[in-house]
């Protein structure tokens, strides 16, 4: 008996969709991207920097160093940018370039905003649709002269292969409303969707909601005698990685654990 035209076409509908769910799951690490251009400021990065818009604390302290960068609205996409990295080079600026166009790796960890009481061509750098990078002196002087400003850039996204260890999770909040900050992330570096589940509930998975930046949110009671909590964090890529019982039986709000694997570098 022949199969009906939308019996069939259903039947490869779902086949389909199960290859790209795999595929999005077990796919090949990330690849750097093409190059593009924009430009780059400087502002004054120091011991103290934090980490602002994205969420993060300290980022010195928490290993990202003053290699870090913040986005325009362009690249920003409402926090959803953070934690991913790029490769930046000075360009066509021979006056204020440094020599051997040398490369600066950094860390999207805050927010360029905009500025619409000036054009964007002149002092509104970070005004949409400009794509722009604002960076700590100390670093933006890799590339280019402090005197310059302002400088035209080539830059391309790049694996996160920098990071250290396994991914980290700092739970704050109370036993009705749970904040995570993610950090610590390889691979693509920036984070679509957060999932938890309970050593009480081990099958059930929970949906976390992004609060802002890396930081994602459960308005509810994870459980009632702190058992294991495991990790399913999804990459902008489309790939996940699932951190077993990353915080232990007893756990505490107000600490940091940390996984012991990361997105493949």
């Amino acid at each position: 008996m022949e199969m009906p035209l939308r019996a069939l076409f259903g039947s490869f509908l779902v086949l389909f969709l199960v290859g790209h769910a795999v595929h999005g799951h077990d796919g090949q690490k990330f690849q750097a991207g093409e190059w593009k251009h924009a430009h780059a400021t400087h502002y004054e990065g120091s011991s103290d920097t934090f980490g602002g818009a994205c969420g993060y604390h300290d980022v010195v302290k928490e290993g990202y160093g003053l290699e870090t960068v913040a986005l325009s609205n362009a690249l920003f996409n409402k926090g959803e940018m953070c934690g991913a990295c790029f490769e930046i080079k000075c360009e066509d600026s021979p006056e204020w370039c440094k020599p051997g166009q040398p490369s600066l790796i950094v860390t999207a960890t805050n927010q360029c905003p905009p500025n619409y009481d000036q054009p964007s061509d002149n002092g509104g750098w970070c005004n949409e649709p400009r794509e722009h990078f604002d960076i700590a002196r100390p670093v933006f002087e890799t590339i280019a002269a402090y005197k310059a400003g302002i400088v035209p850039v080539s830059y391309r996204r790049i694996p996160c292969d920098h990071k250290e260890g396994g991914i980290k999770f700092t739970i704050t909040g109370n036993p009705y409303f749970n904040e995570v900050l993610v950090w610590n992330v390889g691979g693509a570096g920036d984070i679509c969707h957060v999932e938890v589940k309970t050593e009480e509930q081990p099958d059930k998975w929970i949906a976390m909601e992004r609060m802002w930046g890396q930081r994602w949110i459960y308005n509810g009671k994870l459980c009632e005698s702190q058992g294991a909590l495991t990790f399913r964090v999804t990459g902008g890529d489309g790939r996940s990685v699932t951190c077993d019982n990353v915080a232990p039986k007893g756990w505490q709000f107000g600490q940091t654990y940390q996984a012991k694997n990361n997105f493949e570098k």
